[in-house]
């Protein structure tokens, strides 16, 4: 079964749930891009106080800092039998510099899993969260609405959406997304390593999918 591998999704599309499950039947660790950029700044690393300085002005950090938090991490114990990436590549420059790095160790990806959901779906997955003013309970339209509407359950304030989470910035958000990640998906079906998953299903379904096409 492949073990170098990647997850693609959209924001929405569950891959953090999927990575936590295939990280228990694999052994192999779940690398997120977002856990490393916090673990540097925590912990002061020279990269994560580079990745500082741009992040203090608004700025994305540059590929060759990111590219550099990942190689770092892959060079761990604990992923020289594998690793489950998330969130990176995120760019074709990113993808070619990380084909790069592992074969200057030999190693390679084994497989690229696209996690794909319609994006009405995502939409609606993504814009239909709501928070309580006071205790900060979060509720879902979809898959934990209140009993009542724009109230807490638990303490009877008032709910509100924060403005990532309106259907607006949803759409632009995964606007951005579709635009980096389409050459992503290209590199990686040219090289023979990308499948295709139907997100839209459920979380077991979606599981069962994804098992399935590491076994190929």
């Amino acid at each position: 079964m492949s073990k170098y591998i990647i997850l693609l999704g959209a924001p929405g599309a569950g891959k953090g749930t999927q990575a936590t499950m295939l990280t228990e039947v694999l052994g192999v660790p779940h690398v997120a891009s977002g856990d490393l950029f916090r673990s540097a700044l925590q912990k002061k690393t020279p990269l994560g106080l580079e990745a500082k300085k741009y992040m203090d002005q608004g700025l994305l950090v540059p590929d060759e800092v990111t590219i550099a938090m990942v190689r770092e991490r892959l060079a761990l114990p604990d992923c020289q039998e594998g690793v489950i990436l998330d969130g990176f590549p995120r760019t074709l420059e990113q993808a070619k510099a990380l084909d790069a790095a592992l074969a200057e160790e030999g190693r390679a990806i084994d497989k690229v899993l696209y996690i794909k959901v319609p994006t009405e779906e995502l939409v609606a997955r993504l814009s239909g969260r709501w928070i309580c003013r006071d205790c900060q309970a979060v509720y879902h339209t979809i898959t934990n609405p209140p009993k009542q509407a724009g109230r807490c359950d638990a303490c009877g304030g008032e709910l509100y959406q924060r403005s990532d989470d309106t259907p607006e910035t949803v759409r632009r958000r995964l606007e951005v997304y579709f635009e980096q990640t389409m050459p992503l998906i290209e590199y990686y079906t040219e090289r023979g390593v990308l499948t295709e998953v139907n997100g839209n299903q459920s979380i077991a379904e979606v599981q069962a999918a994804l098992l399935e096409a590491l076994k190929d």
